[in-house]
């Protein structure tokens, strides 16, 4: 396996028009929500979803984001820190999005590991990559992932932590697999700030998820999310939780003018 740089302690290039590289700060939540400390939904009911959007899942993103996702996965494949021959799992993988863009990263006599709980993802992710030899999909549970301790050089995840039924234990579960001095990788939405444009925010996604989906014919499945983005940690919440599993150097990167939240950990000991 390689072996990763420190972290990158340096401010980090600008992305979209108001990326930051904060220290982390406190963010409000959207007022009169709770914080959850995991999604209710069922994995079961989860993978169902995420079987019936697998066709229109990517386009739509690219849609909702105009385009930004993309510079998003490309910001934390480098967060990864990995190396030519490296190692890392990515969870909640999807249909290899940001497995490929780390696949790049560690060449073909890396390993890439991707993981979902929806079939139908993995079966588009296999389809749309079959060339990266260093790719693997597999479909798993990110609360129990079948491999060994310490087996990677880093855990990513994307877009998939508000899915999980229990957040801590999901980041417990990324360091377990993470070697000592390896990095922890969180991209995730959250609720801007200041207040009034986290309020904005909120109100625009509601509507405009949903109306992507109408457009593909799948408008209920896309109400799903907007609503997991209510009571959804904020920044410095899931910063502490990172900690609390033994995280170090826990840092954040907001991008998409706030709306978007990049943490890394690192594993100690390395």
């Amino acid at each position: 396996m390689a072996v990763l740089a420190p972290p990158d302690r340096r401010q980090a290039e600008p992305g979209m028009p108001g990326d930051t590289d904060d220290p982390i700060a406190p963010l409000d939540s959207a007022p009169g929500v709770a914080v959850l400390t995991g999604n209710a939904a069922s994995p079961a009911s989860v993978a169902e979803l995420f079987d019936e959007i697998a066709p229109v899942y990517d386009r739509l993103n690219t849609v909702m984001t105009f385009g930004a996702d993309r510079r998003w996965r490309r910001a934390a494949a480098d967060a990864a820190g990995l190396l030519a021959g490296g190692a890392a799992i990515d969870v909640a993988a999807g249909t290899g999005k940001l497995a490929a863009a780390l696949a790049e990263r560690v060449g073909p006599f890396g390993r890439i590991l991707a993981v979902d709980l929806s079939a139908r993802m993995i079966e588009r992710g296999n389809a749309a990559l079959p060339d990266l030899v260093q790719l693997e999909f597999r479909q798993a549970d990110a609360l129990d992932l079948p491999v060994e301790d310490g087996e990677f050089d880093a855990a990513t995840i994307a877009f998939g932590l508000r899915n999980l039924s229990d957040f801590e234990a999901g980041f417990r579960e990324l360091r377990r697999v993470v070697r000592p001095g390896g990095r922890v990788v969180c991209l995730e939405l959250t609720m801007p700030r200041p207040r009034p444009w986290g309020r904005l925010f909120l109100a625009g996604f509601r509507r405009l998820a949903p109306l992507a989906g109408r457009i593909a014919g799948r408008s209920r499945r896309y109400a799903y999310l907007p609503a997991s983005l209510e009571g959804f940690p904020d920044a410095e919440t899931l910063a502490a939780t990172m900690r609390r599993v033994g995280l170090v150097d826990v840092r954040v990167r907001r991008l998409g003018l706030g709306s978007v939240a990049l943490h890394v950990g690192v594993v100690p000991g390395g």
